[in-house]
């Protein structure tokens, strides 16, 4: 299908394909640009911020490596200076997807995340984690744990605190935190705004296309075979395939594309350090918050 749109006084016209296209290339720049990098997974705490003391990183360490050990469940604790003006949330996804925590056939991981220049914090759980890691225990254990000991500027005790919570939970042992949860109800009614942004960016770009699409055929006035006129603009189509730019500034596009994702080389690699992710991926479970 060809599409043309003429601008009333221009001699320019472009297609409606053309400017979709256009406008999905703009919106992966601005999220690429709007991404903060990604460091390299060198253990079981990347302490990239400095904010925890060398006794209890080498604590931490002992500590996830022995819980890893007995049941396979892996739990890293990342810090960065600032997510340079990313939210946590999507940061806190791409970064567990990267390293890919937790094992392939399981997706049994979990990444505590701090970012102190942002003042944020997220606990991120691995999909087969989420019905025992839930958002409760999550939210609970950083307004508990998290929040009081930063604000006291003790990242370490929060840090420290927060993992054994963690721990003790993926163990089988949430009652103290499900008391918790009932002495301070907590608001799990809010809608992630991750979600949000992109439901309402792809509900626009496929309901803009569809109306581009149907509609001047319907509503428009017919002004030759394939040619129709609506709401000012001229819209022409035709069965051309492929996607190409002929004389004139006219822009054609067709059926014989599509979107392609990923890359042909297998999946990321998160760097050395002789420590590494199994596998596993996150769809978003988990809790943030900022202090």
């Amino acid at each position: 299908m060809t599409e043309r749109v003429s601008l009333p006084g221009s001699s320019r016209s472009f297609t409606i394909g053309a400017a979709l296209m256009a406008m999905a290339v703009l919106l992966l720049v601005g999220f690429a640009a709007l991404a903060a990098e990604l460091p390299a997974l060198t253990g079981r705490v990347v302490d990239n911020a400095g904010i925890i003391d060398a006794a209890t990183e080498a604590a931490l360490t002992r500590k996830l490596a022995a819980f890893e050990a007995k049941g396979s469940d892996q739990i890293v604790v990342a810090t960065i200076p600032s997510l340079d003006g990313e939210e946590i949330e999507p940061y806190a996804n791409r970064l567990f997807r990267f390293w890919k925590l937790g094992q392939a056939k399981e997706n049994n991981g979990v990444l505590l995340l701090v970012a102190p220049n942002d003042r944020k914090m997220r606990i991120e759980v691995g999909y087969g984690l989420e019905g025992t890691l839930t958002d409760l225990h999550t939210k609970l254990i950083i307004e508990n744990d998290m929040v009081p000991a930063f604000r006291a500027g003790d990242f370490s005790g929060g840090i420290a605190k927060a993992v054994d919570d963690m721990v003790m939970v993926l163990e089988g042992n949430p009652e103290e935190l499900e008391a918790r949860g009932k002495r301070n109800p907590a608001d799990d009614s809010s809608v992630d705004p991750i979600v949000a942004l992109f439901i309402i960016l792809w509900a626009t770009m496929f309901l803009g296309g569809l109306m581009m699409a149907f509609l001047p055929p319907i509503f428009g006035t017919k002004l030759s075979p394939g040619v129709y006129k609506w709401l000012g603009m001229t819209f022409r189509y035709g069965q051309r395939s492929g996607y190409t730019r002929t004389g004139g500034g006219v822009w054609t596009t067709g059926t014989g594309g599509g979107w392609s994702s990923g890359s042909s080389g297998g999946g990321w690699s998160s760097g050395g350090g002789g420590f590494s992710g199994g596998g596993g991926s996150s769809g978003g479970g988990g809790s943030s918050g900022s202090w």
